[in-house]
């Protein structure tokens, strides 16, 4: 998930707060500082204990207000955050080298790539008991078999949010993106992966598929799909376009689907089949961190069960911990598509690293938005 940059309005999260010199008080505290991202600055490098800080790199407004707060008031770690726009920004800066940075928060095809590009490093689990939350379902995933080099953090699906009062109720496939009557009024990611995985689903496909022709037929699907299209969106972009009725349909993820419909009861949201993506990110320390003890403990930290359910229950997207879980308002749970059947849970396929193929991937879509 190569994209969500803003998970929830900010002023729908103060109101819920009820307390806007709290929030102040704590929305200062995450407020991104730019780090010298020089390769210097850890403490462990002679041996000795390391300096209370810590570099956050992570995706924007992905922490609740409490998250970074409660950690430094328990381990006196200051925290520094810094934001990227996507997995393959995110690589780029570590490829760089000297990024300064002590935990990352990758998309899981992306940890595939960097423990071959040998960006990232080994965790410690001794170092993180709390790993033991982590729900069965979110170990041992096909980017990083072991755990060797990952946690997860979040996850969430990607399915269509749309207007059920103006279209009525929608059958759970892909067909209604592709439907003549909503010409102008559908939009679908701006992201190779997920928009040529929803038409790999539609023809009953793997979003992996590395095949040719079933690259070339959902290129072609692409390009009849196109003329129906207001164009390709972010989440975040398509979301208010179709909580105002500027759109019917968006192709959206799930945390972004789940804002929307907390706020708008004529919209629906919907997992389709035949298949659709779930998706994990992911908690990494970079290869060159200058901080990994206290990378590790804030890992520990995130994977606590108080924490873990305040974090989903700011950003709205599904908690991979198993001891969170009974924590999570009551209201995010009962939302169409939060809590899944076992059985949609598992046909939802997850986006892995094709390798040479990904150059494929890419042109095709290239492709399609510019013809």
């Amino acid at each position: 998930m190569q994209r969500r940059d803003t998970r929830i309005s900010r002023g729908r999260f103060l109101k819920a707060m009820g307390a806007a010199g709290v929030a102040g008080s704590t929305l200062s505290v995450l407020s991104a500082c730019q780090m010298n991202t020089s390769s210097t600055g850890g403490g462990s490098s002679g041996g000795g204990p390391e300096e209370k800080k810590l570099n956050f790199y992570n995706w924007s407004d992905y922490v609740a207000a409490s998250t970074i707060p409660s950690f430094t008031e328990k381990t006196g770690i200051e925290v520094t955050q810094d934001f990227f726009s996507s997995n393959e920004d995110l690589l780029a800066k570590l490829q760089a080298g000297g990024s300064g940075y002590d935990v990352i928060v990758p998309s899981d095809y992306m940890v595939a790539i960097m423990i071959k590009s040998k960006v990232i490093q080994k965790l410690d689990k001794s170092k993180i008991p709390n790993a033991k939350n982590v729900s069965a379902d979110y170990r041992g995933l096909s980017f990083d078999p072991k755990n060797q080099y990952s946690l997860p953090y979040q996850w969430g699906t990607t399915g269509i949010l749309y207007n059920r009062k103006e279209i009525g109720q929608l059958d759970a496939t892909w067909d209604a993106m592709w439907d003549p009557r909503f010409e102008g009024e559908v939009s679908m990611l701006n992201d190779t992966r997920e928009t040529l995985g929803a038409a790999l689903y539609k023809l009953g496909y793997s979003v992996n598929a590395t095949d040719p022709e079933q690259l070339a037929e959902a290129n072609a699907e692409l390009q009849k799909q196109k003329p129906l299209l207001r164009g390709y969106f972010d989440s975040t972009e398509a979301r208010p376009l179709v909580q105002n009725g500027d759109l019917l349909l968006g192709h959206v993820f799930s945390g972004d689907a789940f804002v929307a419909l907390s706020e708008n009861e004529d919209l629906d949201y919907l997992v389709p089949q035949p298949a659709a993506t779930r998706w994990t990110d992911t908690m990494c320390i970079p290869a060159t961190a200058p901080h990994p003890d206290n990378a590790h403990k804030f890992i520990n930290h995130i994977l606590d069960a108080n924490v873990g359910a305040k974090l989903s229950n700011y950003t709205y997207y599904n908690s991979p911990n198993g001891a969170a879980l009974p924590m999570i308002d009551g209201a995010l749970k009962d939302l169409p598509g939060y809590t899944l059947p076992r059985e949609v849970f598992e046909r939802l396929e997850v986006i892995e690293d094709t390798g040479e193929t990904t150059r494929e991937y890419e042109r095709i879509f290239t492709e399609v938005k510019s013809s």
